[in-house]
C-alpha cells in the first residue's frame, strides 16, 4: 500500500495519484495515520509531497514508523531542501519584526506554510504575490518588515515588494544571513533541445 504524505489537493499529490493503479492513501497529519484503514502488518511504502520540509513532515513519519512494521520511505535528502532553508529563516527572523511578507502563490504550499509559521510564531504574517498587493495600511505601527518567498517565486517578485517598501518609506534594507542556496539543476534533454 502506498501512503503520499502532503495536502490533498496539491498539484503533486493529485499527479501522484493519478499514476498510482491500486490507490494511495494521503496524509497531512498524525490523526491521518491513525484513521488508516490498512493493517499494522501490512507492507508501506510511503513518499512525501516535495514542497513540504522536514518540520512539516517529521511528525507524520514518525506516526507511520510507530504503526507500520514494514514501512519503507525515501530519505531524509529527498525533502526540498530550500523549503526547509526558508522556514528556518522564518525562524530566526520572526523576533525582530513586527509584520512578515511571504511573497508567493496563494496556491502554493510552501508559501502557505512560511505565512502559518510567521503567524505561530508570534507575527502578523500575510502573503503576497507581487508589490502591487502590498497595502500601506499594514505598515501603520510597524518598525520592522521580514521579508521572505516561497520556494518557486522569482526573486524579481521579491526586489519589487523591496522597491515598493522603499517607496513607502523604508529607510534601509538588510539582507539577513542565512543558508545559501547553490544547488541548480539540468533542464530535461527534451526542454533542453527546444530551449
Amino acid at each position: 500500500m502506498l501512503v503520499i504524505v502532503g495536502h490533498r489537493g496539491h498539484d503533486e499529490v493529485e499527479g501522484t495519484l493519478g499514476t498510482v493503479d491500486d490507490g494511495a492513501y494521503v496524509v497531512a497529519e498524525r490523526g491521518d495515520v491513525e484513521r488508516l484503514p490498512v493493517p499494522t502488518d501490512a507492507p508501506v511504502a510511503y513518499v512525501t509531497q516535495t514542497t513540504l520540509s522536514i518540520d512539516d513532515t517529521r511528525e507524520v513519519i514518525e506516526a507511520l514508523k510507530a504503526r507500520f512494521a514494514d514501512l519503507q520511505g525515501p530519505g531524509l535528502g529527498d525533502i526540498c531542501y530550500a523549503t526547509q532553508n526558508r522556514q528556518q529563516a522564518v525562524r530566526s527572523l520572526a523576533p525582530s519584526v513586527d509584520l512578515l511578507l511571504v511573497v508567493g502563490s496563494r496556491n502554493s504550499s510552501n508559501s502557505n506554510r512560511l505565512r502559518e509559521l510567521g503567524q505561530q510564531l508570534g507575527v502578523r504574517s500575510r502573503l503576497i504575490e507581487d508589490a502591487s498587493e502590498l497595502d500601506p495600511a499594514w505598515l501603520d505601527g510597524v518598525a520592522d518588515v521580514g521579508l521572505t518567498a516561497g520556494a518557486s517565486a522569482p526573486e524579481s517578485l521579491v526586489e519589487g515588494v523591496v522597491e515598493r517598501l522603499r517607496s513607502l518609506g523604508a529607510r534601509s534594507v538588510t539582507e539577513a544571513p542565512g543558508q545559501r542556496e547553490t544547488i541548480s539543476f539540468r533542464l530535461p534533454a527534451g526542454l533542453a533541445r527546444s530551449a
